[in-house]
């Protein structure tokens, strides 16, 4: 079977992963043999995937997922916002989206130039209404 190793997520973060499905697992009352005979794996097979020794795959997140009864979000640390679908003011539903908790400090210096470059644009487009109002005159 082709498993599909996690390479949208750095080092670390991946390690808080493992760290939340350890803590997870031992909230729930389950140890590593429960898990590995969920898994059908052997105990040590389970504890290096816990140890950050043997790489986490996609497949293998979803399975640890089902098993500890958990969403994927809380795994990933991923809250999630319910945001009201609307057309033409009458709600037609709900749907919901992915909170990212740190996306602003993650792209901290990409929000600042975008902050700059709509203050910039809003600037301009002041100047240019004081020369049409100059114009009208």
């Amino acid at each position: 079977m082709y498993f599909t190793k996690l390479p949208f997520m750095e080092q670390d973060k991946l390690k808080k992963v493992i760290e939340k499905i350890s803590s997870v697992r031992i909230k729930k009352g389950y140890t590593l043999d429960n898990m590995a005979h969920e898994l059908d794996l052997t105990q040590a097979s389970y504890r290096k995937i816990e140890n950050g020794e043997t790489n986490l795959t996609v497949e293998r997140l979803f399975q640890i997922s089902e098993i500890l009864d958990t969403p994927l979000t809380e795994l990933l640390e991923i809250g999630n916002t319910m945001v009201q679908q609307t057309n033409n003011d009458n709600v037609i539903g709900y749907q919901y989206q992915p909170k990212f908790e740190n996306f602003y400090q993650e792209n901290k210096e990409m929000t600042q130039n975008l902050l700059e470059s709509m203050k910039d644009e809003i600037a301009h487009l002041k100047s240019e209404i004081d020369f049409l109002r100059g114009l009208i005159k």
